[in-house]
């Protein structure tokens, strides 16, 4: 398994950015599907954003393309989530993922996330209005 700390949440007023950061360590296979999910208060995790590390195809929630970016600093072992134009309904907590994947299994990261096997222990995220 790979180990993951979140960190970088906080508090924002809506219209608002904050960026998340992954540290990764423990990598053994050459392709993995990384990505960022969430918990609302009352709702079930969903996904946010994935990328693929072997082509850094990316992939997003409806919810918030346009306003997400998922990145990753190879050379940190280092996943992203810059977020802007912040909403109350982004509030949460944030949770980032891997998993030892095919290029397939990541484009469907969110109905997916069952099988992730790593996951950090979250970053809370609360956006005020």
């Amino acid at each position: 398994q790979v180990q993951l700390v979140e960190s970088g949440g906080g508090s924002v007023q809506a219209g608002g950015s904050l960026r998340l950061s992954c540290a990764a360590s423990g990598y053994t296979y050459s392709h993995y599907c990384v990505g960022w999910f969430r918990r609302a208060p009352g709702k079930e995790r969903e996904g946010v954003a994935a990328i693929y590390t072997t082509n850094s195809t990316t992939f997003y929630a409806d919810s918030v393309k346009g306003r997400f970016t998922i990145s990753r600093d190879n050379a940190k072992n280092t996943l992203y989530l810059q977020m802007n134009s912040l909403n109350p309904e982004d509030t949460g907590m944030y949770y980032c993922a891997a998993q030892a994947s095919t290029y397939g299994f990541c484009i469907s990261f969110s109905r997916r996330q069952a099988d992730f096997d790593s996951w950090g222990q979250g970053t809370q995220v609360t956006v005020s209005s």
